[in-house]
C-alpha cells in the first residue's frame, strides 16, 4: 500500500488514464480527490465517499484551480500527490484548424497543468510529487498540431518544475502516453484507428490501467530519486523515431 495516509489530486478522473489512476492510487490506500469538468463519471462511488472527494473545476480557468485546490486543502489537510492529467484535442490538419481550436487545445491541455501545478506547489508536502500526462504525439503528429505543441510543452514545464521543486524534494515527472483504449481513441474511424494499431511495435493498444501503473510508479517512494524525466509508455512506437 504505497500510498496509504497520502492524499492524491488526479485531473481529467472522469473516464480513461485519469480514472483508472484515482482507481489504483485508491487501491493503494490514498485519499484521493477527483476532478473532472463534469462529474458525473467520477467513481467517487467506486472508491467510497469516506476515501474520495468530487470537485468540478474548469482547469483551463485559473480562478477555478485556485478554488479546486483550495477545497481540496480544507477537506483532508494535506496534498501528496498530483497528476495533473485533463486533457482534450481537437485534431485538424494545419490548414483546417482554426484560433478557436488552438487556443482551447493549448489552454487546457499546457495552461491547464500550469493553473494546477501552480496552485498545488504551495501545498505540497515536503517529498510530494507530481505527474504530467504528456504523449507520445509531442514527437510529432500529422493532424495534430495544436495537441502535439501542447503535450511538447508539458514536457518542458515538467523538466523546469522539476527543477524548482528539488530543494522542497518535490518531484515532478511526465509520462508520454503512446496509444490507448479511451473514449478519446475510441472517438477515432475504425478505419483509422486499425491503421494506427498497426503502427504499435506491440501490436496493441495499452489499457488505461497500464498508463495508470506508470503513473503511480513515478509518483511513489519507488522512484524517490527519478525526477525531471518523461517515460514513455508506448508499445514502442517512439523507439528509432
Amino acid at each position: 500500500m504505497r500510498f496509504t495516509g497520502k492524499t492524491a489530486l488526479v485531473t481529467g478522473a472522469a473516464s480513461g488514464i485519469g480514472r483508472s489512476a484515482a482507481l489504483a492510487l485508491a487501491a493503494e490506500g490514498a485519499n484521493v480527490a477527483l476532478n473532472d469538468v463534469q462529474g458525473g463519471s467520477l467513481p467517487s462511488a467506486e472508491i467510497g465517499r469516506d476515501r474520495s472527494s468530487e470537485h468540478l473545476a474548469d482547469v483551463s480557468e485559473p480562478s477555478s484551480v485556485e478554488r479546486m485546490v483550495n477545497d481540496v486543502w480544507d477537506r483532508w489537510g494535506r496534498l501528496d500527490v498530483v497528476l495533473a492529467n485533463a486533457g482534450i484535442n481537437r485534431d485538424g490538419f494545419l490548414e483546417q484548424l482554426t484560433n478557436e481550436d488552438w487556443d482551447e487545445v493549448v489552454r487546457v491541455n499546457l495552461g491547464g497543468a500550469f493553473f494546477v501545478c501552480r496552485a498545488a506547489f504551495p501545498k505540497l508536502t515536503d517529498g510530494g510529487s507530481v505527474v504530467i500526462t504528456s504523449s507520445v504525439s509531442a514527437l510529432g503528429n500529422r493532424g495534430q498540431a495544436n495537441y502535439a505543441a501542447s503535450k511538447a510543452g508539458l514536457m518542458g514545464l515538467a523538466r523546469t518544475l522539476a527543477l524548482e521543486g528539488a530543494a522542497r524534494a518535490v518531484r515532478v515527472n511526465a509520462v508520454a502516453p503512446g496509444f490507448t483504449d479511451t473514449p478519446m481513441v475510441r472517438a477515432i474511424p475504425d478505419k483509422l484507428r486499425t491503421k494506427l494499431v498497426e503502427r504499435v511495435p506491440l501490436g496493441r493498444m495499452a489499457a488505461p490501467l497500464e498508463i495508470a501503473r506508470a503513473m503511480l510508479f513515478l509518483a511513489s517512494k519507488e522512484a524517490s530519486y527519478i525526477t525531471g524525466q518523461v517515460l514513455f509508455v508506448d508499445g514502442g512506437v517512439s523507439v528509432g523515431l
